[in-house]
């Protein structure tokens, strides 16, 4: 059973990286695949809501349940996150001074936290 659950998760994880990629590359098949009109800007605004409390929750329940050690990595795996919307707001007609202050440095406090915890 245990296999049999690794597996499923597993291959769940795969998919969401092929959703998520589609996104970046297709964003109108995977607007239309996720169920919404494309232009519905609330959709998307909730969408980045629910992704960004996802991305709080999941790193701490590592660190509720693996330690400050896996944390660290899992700190280090989420500082993605921060690094491709830096990218977005600086290739997408924001500026250059926001992408790097705000999502900027975000990811290098991931980055330097996600270290110290991962390699102590």
């Amino acid at each position: 059973m245990t296999i049999a659950a690794l597996v499923v998760a597993t291959l769940g994880c795969l998919f969401i990286l092929f959703i998520g990629a589609r996104f970046l590359l297709a964003p109108t098949i995977a607007v239309a695949g996720f169920g919404v009109p494309e232009g519905n800007v609330r959709a998307l605004t909730n969408i980045k809501g629910v992704r960004d409390i996802t991305s709080g929750i999941v790193p701490l329940v590592v660190l509720a349940v693996a330690g400050t050690h896996v944390f660290g990595w899992a700190l280090l795996a989420a500082a993605i996150t921060p690094i491709g919307d830096a990218i977005i707001v600086a290739t997408g007609g924001g500026t250059l001074r926001h992408a790097i202050s705000v999502h900027g440095a975000t990811a290098l406090v991931l980055i330097v936290a996600g270290l110290v915890l991962a390699l102590a």
